[in-house]
């Protein structure tokens, strides 16, 4: 959620969720790393390398990403992983001279610009300046990402070769894609790699998850405005297109209406770039969230890729933390089905198939009907107390032998009753507010480690469905100036 939900004569009403009004104590400031990320400004060539991929992007608006650290714990382990979170600052906090004049506005305009970058997740993006702030945003939290990771990368390796083997960069649906640009411009641009050596690791450091068809939200984003916003990715990306589409003519020589479905430039009215197309053509795998989703990319949307890259496409199934969903919201049912077949449940959930040999125990099947009503008191208990809306507790039971409302009655009620009391979290990177701090776009990268905080690393951009790859190793803490040496 990334707003406070509720209703009004039937009708939702969305209000912001300032979930950082009184603190987060588990959050770790570190004010000490930050992380500088460009925009507008203008393009030219690199002094090193005049006729050249290499360029420099000058005259740009800075803002500053000041990070925030989570510790994620493991279960019963031994293992901490690092959730490293991003919030957006001006480079200037104040303008003295413009509030001598008397211009007071303009005096903290530039903090008030930066700020707004993380203030709300996903803005409404009707308008022009809705669409800029938003595009703005996903480049703001990939790219503090990116630095960060690949300066812990150059604090214990001196060999770029070796990018892919400790470091996997998973793009949670297509919000994240232009990650791929800005790795492109960071290994060119910023440390000096030829074009085919950058291009191949990013291919092989990128995977791409999908999780819808509906054009709609396979997002597209004009020229004008990413030209506008970051002219050095659009470069960058038309230099990807035709590097992609030259390899495709020599498989396809006389195939020109491909060439036009599988460009990464959509050339309407405005021309647009295809961001999904751009998350296929730079990633090693692209997956869908569920067997029949996954064919329908292959078949449909992503038809003409999946002739081309065959062996790119794979299946990760969406599940559930049953840790989260069952053990902690629902202790009732956790309990009883620990009683039935042991607690190795929790960790290794192919252990509920055990259950279908109590399908036919009356016993068991009356202890699983109780907790049902109980959960469903619950919630109608719940009801009352926070809305004053009473409801009979028993009126789904008639309906459970023929519909899954009982089911959904016993799910609801466990994410509601532990809602109420603010005890779960729907999606801890996902969360969003109005007043300070924004979670960045379900992005993770590698933590720091030190004496004071010995924090094992994760090596992903974000929840995965099981394609990420984990390094397995640590990084050593660095300085400022070292992790922004260039």
């Amino acid at each position: 959620g990334i707003f406070e939900q509720r209703f009004r004569n039937g009708e939702q009403l969305e209000t912001p969720d300032n979930w950082l009004e009184q603190g987060y104590p588990w959050e770790i400031p570190r004010h000490e790393l930050t992380c500088p990320v460009q925009f507008y400004g203008t393009v030219e060539p690199h002094p090193e390398s005049p006729n050249g991929f290499r360029k420099r992007w000058i005259d740009t608006e800075p803002a500053l990403a000041v990070a925030y650290d989570v510790p994620i714990a493991g279960y019963q382990n031994r293992t901490v992983n690092n959730l490293r979170l991003w919030q957006a600052r001006a480079s200037r906090n104040f303008d003295f001279h413009a509030f001598n004049r008397g211009d007071y506005l303009a005096a903290v305009a530039e903090q008030q610009q930066a700020e707004t970058i993380s203030k709300v997740l996903y803005p409404n993006d009707q308008g022009f300046s809705g669409k800029e702030l938003r595009l703005k945003q996903q480049y703001f939290f990939v790219s503090a990402s990116l630095q960060d990771l690949l300066g812990c990368f150059c604090d214990r390796h001196t060999d770029w070769n070796r990018l892919p083997e400790q470091v996997a960069i998973q793009l949670n649906d297509t919000h994240p894609s232009i990650a791929i640009a800005e790795l492109m411009r960071l290994l060119v641009d910023e440390e000096g790699l030829e074009w085919n050596h950058a291009w191949g690791l990013t291919t092989r450091t990128f995977a791409y998850t999908n999780h819808t068809v509906l054009p709609e939200a396979l997002e597209k984003w004009s020229v004008d405005l990413l030209g506008h916003l970051l002219p050095r990715h659009l470069e960058i990306i038309y230099e990807i297109n035709k590097h992609f589409l030259s390899e495709v003519v020599k498989i396809r020589p006389d195939d020109g209406a491909l060439l036009n479905r599988i460009s990464l430039i959509e050339e309407s009215n405005p021309k647009q770039v295809r961001m999904p197309h751009l998350a296929i053509v730079g990633s090693h795998a692209v997956n869908g969230v569920a067997a029949l989703h996954t064919e329908l990319l292959k078949t449909t949307v992503f038809r003409d890729f999946h002739s081309l890259f065959p062996e790119r496409f794979q299946n990760k199934t969406n599940g559930i933390t049953p840790r989260l969903w069952l053990k902690c919201a629902n202790p009732e049912l956790a309990d009883l089905i620990t009683e039935q077949i042991g607690a190795s449940w929790v960790t290794d959930l192919e252990q509920l198939q055990k259950l279908r040999g109590k399908s036919e125990d009356k016993v068991f099947q009356e202890a699983w009907r109780t907790v049902r009503r109980r959960k469903k008191a619950q919630f109608a208990e719940w009801l009352q107390q926070m809305h004053g809306l009473s409801v009979d507790p028993q009126t789904c039971r008639s309906n459970a032998s023929t519909s899954t409302s009982g089911n959904c009655s016993t799910c609801c009620t466990s994410f509601m009753t532990t809602s109420g009391s603010r005890t779960t979290r729907t999606s801890i990177s996902r969360r969003a507010q109005s007043s300070s701090r924004a979670r960045p776009l379900r992005a993770i990268t590698w933590p720091r480690r030190s004496s004071a905080s010995p924090l094992r690393s994760v090596s992903c951009w974000n929840r995965t469905h099981g394609c990420m790859k984990n390094s397995g190793s640590s990084l050593s803490q660095t300085t400022e100036s070292q992790r922004h040496k260039n």
